[in-house]
């Protein structure tokens, strides 16, 4: 069993106005393990996505307290590829796009950076060919540059297609059923459930109950102005659901602002942190 836990995590975010630094992340504290699910909700600006991002190592977001642990080793001072390397995995909100790599030749170099020896070619082939079928997508997309011209279905089959080939310890899927009509997010979530094992652990970001339907979460949890309030099970997302998150912010007691604050990294600090993670893995 692996464990990724997070300890009184404290992150900040640089204004691209001000320059100044302002806290997002005031003390988050979460354990994961493998062979578990887990959900995080919560209204806009909140630091969901805030958490997933320091996770995985994007240097535009500044851990001033706290820390984040791998089977009890700190990753604060990994870089991006050798989280990756580690076992971590982000299917991103908003995949971007490269050209010149192909599909099959971005997942070959990612799938053999984790591995001792390189998976034969064969055997890499008949994988990817299952897991094609399993997401009802074509072999044409594969021959297709790094999500170019993909519209925003394909692109969320084609993360989880990435996670299904590589088969990290423990997936980060920051918001996969934005955008998704019901056809589309129930194929996402066959993939994601498909993975389920013992040696494997989801992290599921998102706004909304109906993600929850289809991928049955073991633990939820809600955040709300950088911490997360409350735990519970399955039930306390379709309480959300039912309430929304006013409800439970009187029933805590809570004096946080429920509206839209998402304060911006600068410069599409998140865009070109995602295309950054991609790139990265393909220098492994």
């Amino acid at each position: 069993m692996a464990t990724l836990k997070v300890t009184d995590l404290h992150v900040a975010v640089e204004d691209e106005e001000t320059k100044k630094r302002q806290e997002i992340l005031k003390g988050v504290n979460l354990v994961i393990n493998t062979g578990e699910t887990h959900a995080i909700m919560g209204p806009n600006g909140t630091g969901k996505s805030t958490l997933s991002e320091t996770i995985m190592g994007n240097p535009n977001y500044h851990v001033t307290q706290g820390d984040i642990t791998l089977d009890g080793e700190s990753i604060l001072n990994k870089k991006v590829d050798e989280r990756a390397r580690a076992g971590l995995f982000l299917a991103m909100q908003y995949p971007v796009e490269i050209k010149g790599i192909t599909n099959l030749e971005f997942m070959r170099t990612a799938v053999n950076a984790t591995r001792e020896k390189p998976l034969p070619i064969r055997k890499f082939l008949k994988k990817l060919d299952e897991n094609l079928k399993v997401l009802n997508m074509s072999d044409e997309m594969t021959e297709r540059y790094l999500n170019e011209g993909f519209s925003g279905g394909e692109k969320k089959r084609n993360e989880i297609l990435q996670l299904m080939m590589i088969q990290p310890k423990f997936a980060i899927l920051d918001e996969i059923d934005s955008g998704l009509d019901i056809d589309a997010l129930q194929v996402v979530a066959k993939g994601v459930n498909h993975m389920e094992s013992p040696d494997f652990g989801t992290l599921m970001i998102t706004h909304y109950q109906r993600l929850l339907n289809y991928i049955r979460p073991d633990q939820v949890h809600v955040m709300m102005d950088g911490r997360i309030v409350k735990t519970g099970d399955a039930s306390l997302a379709e309480k959300l659901e039912a309430e929304g998150y006013a409800g439970l912010k009187d029933e805590l007691g809570l004096d946080v602002n429920l509206v839209d604050d998402d304060v911006s990294v600068g410069g599409g600090g998140v865009a070109c942190f995602q295309q950054k993670l991609e790139s990265s893995i393909l220098h492994f």
